[in-house]
């Protein structure tokens, strides 16, 4: 094979615009639009062409227009003006360095298989990765000491397209990296000091870390994104070190089987760990974006078992104390699973490092240890290892807790250790240009500043109705003409020929009807043919003369989803057989670009899924500041934001067993809604044509919404609520060569021994008057005094909480969520331990308690990480 020797050619960028790489190459240019006019007004047709990338414009850009921008006094200045914004924001401390001033020099890791930060970078699938995306945006606007880790994916994500009979069809584009804004990192790279130079410039060697998969050293090369103050770290394995095998693993997104899924997840936890270290990054805290990134936990045990002279138990019980997981899922179903003797042909030797057998390792990650026939589950493991865990928005907590039960049975659903973080989005990102203008005008510069600050968003009455609506208008028609091109470009392609080569047809869409958007992944839980299931009441709507509707709908199904695949051929038929072509149209290859002009443009978002399987959802939200309304099934976020007069809930919240018994209502209720309420609140128009009752609606919607389901507020209430905590539990279990991590260990495993030992003797309750049945009769507040005996089987007292876990009672005799009340230490005798307390009644009706013992340590979480609790037993 002859040998080629690879050099890149690049336009001389001349001495005057070098600025031009320093913001091409950090993607605040996503939400920041005056750096993005910077290339707008280099060349905007060769932008337009180079889809909205100014890495590749400025490979592209002819020399002539390069010289000629050197020599323009307006645009140099304009340039001149977004560096120095740039340098500003990157050196000026933000919201965390200003409020956790101790906290500054510290480091948290985030890890999520997948970022959609823009359509030109596609390492992204769908919410999952558009979520982390924003999360990293938002914490760049806050200077949150985050640094990510991701794979970067030689083929992404697939470009969809439908065949003449409306199936899915995929195919997988290779990308240039040159072309993207990724930078290679070189050796001897801090991951706190953004590099200068130009990537290709031939300076230094790339570093490269490596991995033991299945016996054999995996290489991955390191690149980085940066997003405003954050740094992206991103891995690939495609090097000629590796076998062919290897060099495929970062090939596509989700793509391939159980092995390759499982060598991406190692790649991501365990590579992304190593090439942190190398970077100078010694996170205390590591942020898992769910359970795909749970191996970083091995190999940060691995790493303190080495250098520390650290246990296995006491490396896990230092980095648990800095461990955060956040799952987004709603089905036990949609976790990975791995079969045994894939695990151990792939991380054996990584296990003997640890001191682990493959059979110890499966216990950790199964929900039944026991069970031999059970799978590996990557989530179980993280819920294992991650003292500090939460879901994606409150119902999502509750149906996580469910999910989480066999680890907790002695739990009450209120106690099981989850809390909930509702997601949120980066809202500069999402606001069209035209709004944020408005919004610069009306609301002043502190939305920009922070965008979670509720009394800014109350200014919103200050914008005059005619403004708004005429703002959102121009939306809507910018949205039409682009979906209108699209059909356009889309008809050409299938017919082999140009535009001009055409037959004339009718446009589709019109500019000023009531436009619903509905785009997201074709799963078949979130229903995307609920509205199609009455036929003649959806015409009805549509195409009506007086008061036409008109419905936008894009979305993948996973390359391996038939059903979700049939849905959008379904859906495509009817359009088709029932004349309804003007009226519904169909955008293939969803991406972050057509999101964008979606949620810009649309007066409504249709959201119906099947409750409770939207973990959180987050395209809803990004209609908010640009004036769009949700219709929505009560489910995810929309759970806890609906409220009336900010937009409309399908259906009351109600679960049916049967799933065609809850399509049928659902449906039932969005058409309802549409013919009754949506439809002519939207034409409802006064003398001067304005829709006053449906701009009253917007205005609500963005007052109460915006704030509350920013990005911004999201990152808060991780730093606040997680970040801080841990990165101090961490820093405490480190000190003093980790001497806390080694006792807490070492009292977690006697107390576990001991456990069995603990009882509950007796339970008495003088005093109490009997009613007519023999229970406890007593007057509201009132308190029903508490004793129990209990032998702590070796433990100290200092060592268990003992308390009375009252509430109401179910009609089965059982207790309801309740709480509990601490009973104390009253005497010792005998070997046992007396403690006393008082129940409170306050409030009538048939109540109940019971006695039970938990663990008790200040630097504990329990249950999180101790699910010990020993009941009252019942003699019968």
């Amino acid at each position: 094979m002859r040998k080629i020797h690879q050099f890149g050619v690049y336009p001389h960028i001349p001495p005057r615009l070098s600025g031009l790489e320093e913001l091409a190459y950090n993607l605040r240019w996503t939400w920041d639009t005056r750096t993005y006019k910077v290339f707008q007004h280099l060349d905007p047709e060769m932008l337009e062409r180079c889809q909205g990338n100014p890495v590749l414009l400025l490979r592209r850009v002819s020399r002539e227009k390069l010289e000629q921008a050197a020599k323009d006094a307006t645009f140099t200045s304009h340039l001149d003006g977004a560096l120095a914004e740039l340098r500003r924001y990157m050196t000026e401390p933000g919201w965390f360095r200003t409020r956790h001033p101790q906290e500054a020099d510290s480091c948290v890791a985030y890890f999520c298989m997948e970022y959609g930060l823009t359509a030109c970078l596609p390492i992204y699938s769908g919410g999952l990765g558009v979520l982390a995306g924003d999360h990293l945006k938002s914490a760049s606007g806050l200077d949150i000491p985050l640094v990510a880790v991701g794979l970067l994916y030689s083929h992404g994500y697939f470009v969809q397209y439908l065949d003449d009979s409306g199936w899915q069809r995929e195919r997988y584009r290779a990308q240039e990296f040159g072309t993207l804004p990724v930078k290679p990192v070189m050796q001897g790279e801090h991951w706190r000091t953004v590099p200068s130079q130009a990537p290709g410039d031939g300076s230094g060697t790339q570093l490269k870390v490596s991995l033991d998969i299945a016996g054999r050293e995996v290489w991955a090369q390191v690149w980085r994104v940066q997003v405003g103050r954050i740094p992206l770290f991103l891995l690939d394995t495609n090097l000629a070190e590796n076998d062919q095998a290897a060099q495929k693993i970062t090939n596509e997104l989700y793509g391939g089987g159980p092995e390759e899924r499982l060598a991406q997840e190692l790649v991501l936890g365990i590579g992304g760990a190593r090439a942190l270290r190398a970077l100078g990054a010694e996170p205390q805290v590591c942020h898992l974006n769910e359970g795909h990134a749970v191996f970083t936990s091995l190999e940060r045990m691995g790493y303190l078992m080495r250098t520390e002279g650290l246990s296995f138990l006491e490396a896990r019980q230092a980095t648990s104390a800095g461990t955060l997981f956040t799952t987004h899922t709603p089905v036990s179903a949609g976790f990975d699973l791995f079969p045994e003797a894939l695990i151990g042909h792939n991380l054996k030797p990584t296990l003997e490092h640890l001191g682990l057998t493959v059979q110890q390792f499966m216990r950790m990650g199964r929900i039944n240890p026991d069970d031999p026939h059970e799978e590996f589950n990557v989530a179980v493991l993280a819920l294992r290892q991650a003292p500090r865990r939460n879901a994606v928005s409150r119902l999502h907590r509750r149906v996580t807790a469910r999910m989480m039960l066999p680890g907790w049975t002695d739990f009450p659903l209120s106690e099981i250790p989850i809390e909930s973080v509702t997601n949120g989005v980066h809202t500069k990102t999402w606001t069209a240009p035209d709004m944020a203008q408005l919004f610069d005008h009306h609301l002043g510069p502190r939305w920009r500043e922070d965008v979670s600050d509720r009394e800014v968003w109350q200014r919103v009455d200050r914008i005059p109705d005619l403004e708004l609506w005429r703002t959102h208008s121009r939306l809507r028609e910018r949205l039409v003409a682009f979906v209108r091109e699209e059909a356009g470009a889309r008809m050409a392609d299938r017919r082999g020929g140009g535009a001009a080569s055409l037959p004339e047809f009718d446009p589709p869409l019109r500019p000023d009807a009531l436009t619903i958007g509905f785009a997201r992944r074709f799963a078949t839980y979130k229903r995307a043919t609920l509205l199609f299931r009455d036929v003649s009441r959806l015409k009805a709507v549509l195409q009506s003369e007086e008061r036409p509707v008109q419905l936008l709908v894009s979305g993948k199904a996973h390359p391996r989803d038939g059903a979700g695949k049939e849905f959008i051929r379904e859906m495509l038929d009817v359009v088709k057989r029932e004349g309804l072509s003007n009226s519904v149209m169909f955008l293939e290859d969803y991406d972050l670009a057509k999101a964008a002009m979606l949620v810009h443009g649309v007066d409504v978002w249709l959201n119906n899924p099947r409750r409770p399987y939207e973990a959180s959802g987050t395209s809803g939200m990004k209609v908010v500041p640009n004036g769009g309304l949700n219709l929505s099934v009560l489910d995810g976020w929309w759970a806890e934001a609906y409220r009336p007069g900010i937009g409309w809930a399908i259906g009351t919240g109600e679960e049916a067993g049967n799933p065609g018994t809850q399509d049928q209502f659902d449906s039932d209720s969005l058409y309802s809604l549409l013919e009754n309420e949506v439809v002519p609140l939207f034409y409802s128009r006064d003398a001067d044509g304005l829709p006053r009752g449906w701009i009253a609606m917007m205005k609500e919607s963005m007052k109460v919404l915006a704030p509350t389901f920013s990005g911004d507020r999201m990152v808060k209430q991780y730093s606040e609520g997680f970040y801080v905590p841990a990165i101090d539990h961490y820093r405490r279990l480190a000190a003093h060569g980790f001497a806390e991590a080694k006792e807490l260990a070492a009292w977690k495993t006697r107390v576990r021994e001991a456990w069995p030992g603990v009882k509950i003797f007796a339970v008495d309750e003088d005093g109490v008057a009997l009613d007519g049945r023999g229970g406890r009769e007593v007057a509201v507040g009132e308190q029903v005094p508490v004793a129990a005996r209990v032998d702590l089987a070796g433990l100290d007292p200092s060592e268990v909480m003992v308390e009375a876990f009252h509430s109401n009672l179910s009609s089965d005799g059982s207790l309801r969520t309740g709480r509990g009340v601490r009973l104390e230490l009253e005497g010792h005798q005998d070997g046992t331990y007396l403690y006393r307390g008082a129940v409170p009644a306050r409030a009538s009706g048939l109540h109940g308690y019971a006695v039970r013992v938990m663990p008790r340590h200040y630097d504990v979480l329990v249950p999180n990480e101790l699910p010990l609790v020993t009941w009252e037993e019942s003699e019968e």
